[in-house]
This record gives structure tokens, C-alpha cells and sequence, in this order.
């Protein structure tokens, strides 16, 4: 048994119908929004009496109307339609995840290779499709056709016609549904270019007025310890020229350590200033960067202070698990985080845990996530909201900072298309994350493959 056996050629075989050229130029043209360009492909689509089932699936977009689609593991929307009267469904329940989607590695494969894939007779699929044959049988589906809505190396979503029954399908259907769905592809790579376009100036704007921020809070706060170191070297000054020896002495003793604490906390903003500044502007550029071994750096640099404090550092990361950006940018701002998660623990030591995981951005994008958990105090609403201000602090008395590492971090991973974010609960502890961009040329799973 061969797969040509069960698999229908799907290369163009002549004109398309009037009216999918018609319905095809209104996609394209924006005559329609997106929703109703769908509705009246599906509708076109379940003219022909074959076709008992249209499914699609979007995986960048949330739809207009997401009362109509079910939502599979916060990942993809789905949505299936059947002709007036049917009860037939191959929709997951309510609340499944990714996996209650039909997976059909083979079938899968052939449709990346070829873009659509044509299936005329599951009874025909060769042995080393059994699973994809099992699922279909599972669902009792005989017969179907799927393509991707695949554009500039992302994917958008895909949708497939099915049949209970074995059989050809028509080329006139054929050519229509490649003509169709390449039409809304063009529509959602051009919602996409939109949106990415939009998130930029926003981004732009944000850090626009990040910068404002940060820049007025560092003068303020720098003006705290020099008027100090000035205060108090004036005092100096004046006992040194007009009293005694004593007064000199007494003086220094007196002032002089609080002239070196103003000192050391604006040589230590100065250097979380410059240290930023570096590698910011570092000339590394962005670069295939793996998580577990920048990872690993900083658990050792932090091995001392985790003693210290008694605290103990776990680390669950797929080695295989890479992102693309700054390496230097990656190792500080997770230097910041674990240090801030050592530094904030409990009087009887704590734990640290750092693990990744692999997800899809908002915007449909492949990302990797960084996260940092303890089991420290925590913070309130109030305090979590301002955390990210520039020089915000709430340690403990005695433990040295500037109230800089996370507006540093947050800016550094925003110029590598990336996040910092965090969630706390008091009593319980605090988690922070460091989302980035996963390496375009690694492989990562799809929920809809």
C-alpha cells in the first residue's frame, strides 16, 4: 500500500469558480473584516454536498467574537461549522488543552512538505500512519482536506474540510478552498504586520517615557547623598578653621561615616548605572543564547551570598532550550533576579527555584520564559505595582541596593523583544520571569502540528 493510494494530487487543475474569485478579491481588498471573510468562505465552502464539516484554527490572533470559538490551552482558537441541521462535531470540550487537538503526525508532515494535503481514504493510509489513521477513526472521519494559513515562516492558524465518508474530492473544490485560504492568509499576514507595527510604536513610546522617568528619578536621588557628602564636608571645613584640634577630630568621627555610607550608595548607582550603560550599548548583538548554561553562570556567581543567607538554589531547565538575544543582557538581567530572590529571604534561610518554559507570545511568536520562584516574604499589590519604579526598595533593613536592578532589567529585556514581569503573594513568596524571543532556528513544539 502506497501513500499515493490514499492521498489526492492537490496541484492546481483549472480555472476557480466565479464566485471564489469574487469572495477572494473582497478578502484581499479589506472589502470584508476578517470574521465575516471567514463566514462567507465557509459558507462557500459547505455548498458542496462533500464537505459536512469546516474547522479552523487561529494561532496569533484572538478572534473578534471569542464567544464563538473554543480556546485550547490559552494557545489557539477553534471554531467548526457544519451544515444546517447537523450534529456532527470533531471540536475538543470545553476547557481541553492542545492535546485534545487531532494530531496526525503523518498526515502533518505531508502537509508542511506540500501545503495542503488531501486525504481521499483513511482505510488507505500506509502502515507508518497508523496513528493518524486511529485518530481518524476515533472521530469518525473518512476523508479530508487541511492546509496551513503559513506565511513568512510563521503560522497563523490553518482550516480543513472532512467527510464521514471515503472519496475524491472535487477539483473545483479544491482549487476554490487553495485560492480561499491563501486569501486569508495574505489578510492575516497583513493583521500581523499591523499589529507588530503597532506594539513597536507603543514599545517606542513606553521606553520613551521610561527614559524621562528613570532619568528624573536618578537625579533626584542622586541629589540625596551628595547634598550629604557636601553637608558634611562643609562642617569639616568650617571646624578645621575655626576650632579646635578636638573639634577637627571629634568632627570626622562624627561626620565622617556618614559621608562614606553618601559615598558608597552613589558609587553603587554610578555603577549599576554604568554597568547597564555597557551593556546596553555592547556590540555583542543578538545571538542564539542557551538558557541553561547562562543560567548556571549565575547560580555560581551567586553561590556565596545563597550560603550566607542559608539559602538553597534548584534549577529545572531543558538544555536543549535556547533564546535570541544579548548573551550579556540575558546573564544580568537574571543576575538581578536571582540576587534579588537570594537577598529578600527569610530570616531562617529559604529556597530559590529557576526553571524555563517554552510558549507563545501575544503575538504568536515562539518565547521562551525564565522564571525565578522563592518562598520569601513577599509582596503586597501596592508594593508589587511599584517594584519596577527606579530606586523603589522594600528590604530589609541593612541589606544593600540601589532600587535599580529590575527598571534595568525590564529596559534591557524590552530592547530584545522580550519582558520582565512578576506576581507575589505576602506571606508566601514572590515570582519573577524574564520572557525573550526563542531562537528562530531552534525547533519549537506547535500545539497545532
Amino acid at each position: 500500500m502506497s501513500e499515493d493510494s490514499a492521498l489526492q494530487t492537490s496541484v492546481a487543475a483549472g480555472p476557480v469558480s466565479a464566485t471564489a474569485a469574487a469572495l477572494a478579491a473582497e478578502v484581499v481588498d479589506e472589502d470584508l473584516a476578517l470574521e465575516e471573510a471567514l463566514q462567507r468562505t465557509v459558507d462557500h465552502l459547505l455548498a458542496e454536498p462533500r464537505v459536512q464539516t469546516v474547522t479552523a484554527v487561529l494561532t496569533s490572533f484572538t478572534p473578534d467574537d471569542p464567544s464563538r470559538w473554543i480556546q485550547l490551552g490559552g494557545r489557539a482558537w477553534v471554531r467548526e461549522w457544519t451544515p444546517p441541521g447537523s450534529t456532527r462535531t470533531l471540536l475538543p470540550p470545553p476547557g481541553a488543552g492542545p492535546e485534545a487537538a487531532l494530531t496526525m503526525p503523518w498526515l502533518s508532515q505531508r502537509g508542511r512538505e506540500s501545503r495542503m494535503v488531501v486525504l481521499t481514504d483513511r482505510a488507505l493510509l500506509p502502515p507508518e500512519a497508523a496513528e493518524d489513521r486511529d485518530q481518524l477513526e476515533r472521530e469518525g472521519v473518512g476523508s479530508f482536506v487541511a492546509t496551513s494559513f503559513r506565511s513568512r515562516g510563521g503560522m497563523f492558524g490553518s482550516m480543513s474540510l472532512s467527510c464521514d465518508e471515503a472519496g475524491a474530492w472535487p477539483a473545483q473544490l479544491l482549487d476554490d478552498f487553495r485560492l480561499l485560504t491563501a486569501a486569508i492568509t495574505s489578510r492575516l499576514t497583513l493583521e500581523q504586520a499591523r499589529r507588530a507595527l503597532a506594539e513597536a510604536l507603543d514599545a517606542s513610546a513606553e521606553a520613551q517615557l521610561g527614559y524621562q522617568q528613570l532619568f528624573g528619578a536618578v537625579g533626584h536621588e542622586l541629589r540625596t547623598p551628595v547634598t550629604a557628602v557636601l553637608g558634611y564636608t562643609e562642617g569639616l571645613i568650617d571646624d578645621a578653621e575655626h576650632g579646635t584640634p578636638d573639634d577637627v577630630v571629634s568632627g570626622v568621627l562624627r561626620d565622617g561615616p556618614r559621608i562614606v555610607r553618601a559615598s558608597e550608595q552613589l558609587l553603587a548607582i554610578v555603577d549599576s548605572l554604568l554597568g547597564a550603560g555597557r551593556t546596553l550599548a555592547g556590540d555583542d548583538g543578538r545571538t542564539q543564547v542557551g538558557v541553561a548554561d547562562a543560567v548556571a553562570d549565575v547560580v555560581h556567581w551567586h553561590l556565596s551570598p545563597a550560603a550566607t543567607g542559608s539559602v538553597e538554589m534548584t534549577v529545572d531547565i531543558d538544555p536543549a532550550v535556547t533564546v535570541w538575544a544579548h548573551a550579556s543582557a540575558v546573564r544580568q538581567i537574571l543576575t538581578n533576579l536571582v540576587g534579588n530572590a537570594i537577598n529578600h529571604h527569610r530570616a531562617a534561610g529559604g529556597t530559590v527555584h529557576i526553571s524555563a518554559d517554552r510558549l507563545v507570545g501575544e503575538s504568536g511568536h515562539p518565547m521562551v520564559r525564565i522564571v525565578v520562584r522563592d518562598d520569601g516574604p513577599g509582596l503586597d499589590a501596592e508594593q508589587l505595582s511599584r517594584a519596577f519604579e527606579p530606586f523603589v526598595r522594600f528590604a530589609a533593613d541593612g541589606r544593600k541596593g540601589t532600587g535599580l536592578g529590575l527598571t534595568i532589567s525590564r529596559t534591557m529585556a524590552e530592547r530584545d523583544g522580550g519582558a520582565v514581569q512578576g506576581e507575589s503573594v505576602p506571606g508566601t513568596g514572590s515570582t519573577f520571569w524574564l520572557e525573550l524571543p526563542a531562537d528562530p532556528l531552534a525547533s519549537v513544539p506547535s500545539s497545532t502540528d
